[in-house]
């Protein structure tokens, strides 16, 4: 996995290849390409990082990967979705050490990496508390003219799609993939173009964290292009993109329609507000579940 080279002066260096979390496996990009990364760390531990460049081949076997594991996510009971979204904070307070080394190598300060961090595990507590909470606070029994119980029950939707935002890669990535594991779905995370490290590491992590193979997918790459391969995919229920390029968020948009697709698009605003409580609540998770209507007669 590791390849040989020479820096700008001449020193023999490592060029490390981080690799996709798919599947529940670490898996090669098919094409084999990757792109460098640039790491801030001191001059006198200099490495080369290269992260796997993801092809639209990669991306349809995640969605088809995450399909098949969809149905036992979101048949498991909320019980135990919640004992696995907690185990996550568990491994991410376990190896806060390694994510503040990759964060900061990744250009964060130390002060704001700590802060991330900690705001990371606390995200993860908060959405592992509401797996057995969201049904009743979004279920309702509805009126009706006619002799029937008309109850309204939230399901999940499928595969969703999350574009993570190049600013905080880790609460960043965590804040828009939570809510929908919270509601039964399962996700393919597109991790953040400059500052990929943090989210591949993430799915080391999750491999040791309970989740189940298949509910989350890590690739990353351009995210521009992916995020729109991602919209046009129509085993993909609904995506969540972070961008700052405007066009990217129209494309999305226009894309995700062929499909009737779910689409939430938003610019830097979601990364000012990440910290805030407007960063998590009901509604992050009412975006992704999907209102089902039944009615049931009554004996007369």
């Amino acid at each position: 996995m590791n390849d040989v080279s020479h820096d700008a002066g001449q020193r023999l260096a490592v060029a490390k290849t981080y690799k996709f979390f798919v599947g529940g496996a670490f898996i090669r990009p098919e094409s084999g390409r990757t792109y460098p990364v640039t790491t801030a760390i001191d001059s006198a531990d200099a490495h080369h990082v290269n992260a796997p460049r993801a092809s639209r081949k990669d991306l349809r076997e995640a969605v088809r990967v995450a399909a098949g594991a969809w149905k036992g996510w979101a048949e498991r009971t909320a019980t135990n979705r919640g004992q696995i979204l907690y185990r996550i904070a568990e491994m991410l307070e376990a190896r806060r050490e390694e994510l503040h080394q990759q964060l900061v190598r990744s250009g964060s300060s130390a002060g704001d990496a700590k802060v991330e961090i900690e705001a990371s595990i606390d995200r993860c507590v908060y959405y592992a508390g509401f797996t057995d909470k969201y049904q009743s606070l979004l279920a309702s029994a509805n009126p009706t003219g006619g002799p029937h119980f008309v109850f309204t029950l939230p399901e999940s939707m499928g595969v969703v799609g999350v574009v993570a935002p190049e600013e905080a890669p880790l609460l960043g990535l965590l804040s828009m993939a939570l809510p929908a594991l919270v509601g039964g779905n399962v996700v393919v995370v597109i991790t953040s173009e400059c500052r990929p490290l943090v989210g591949l590491v993430l799915g080391e992590l999750l491999a040791t964290s309970d989740v189940p193979a298949g509910v989350v997918n890590i690739l990353s790459g351009p995210s521009a292009e992916l995020a729109t391969e991602l919209a046009k995919h129509r085993e993909v229920a609904a995506i969540h993109v972070v961008a700052d390029v405007p066009q990217t968020l129209i494309d999305v948009e226009r894309l995700g329609a062929g499909s009737i697709k779910r689409v939430k698009g938003e610019g830097h605003v979601f990364v000012e507000r990440l910290y805030t409580p407007r960063g998590q609540g009901l509604s992050a998770i009412e975006r992704w579940i999907e209102p089902k209507t039944i009615w049931h007669p009554v004996a007369i």
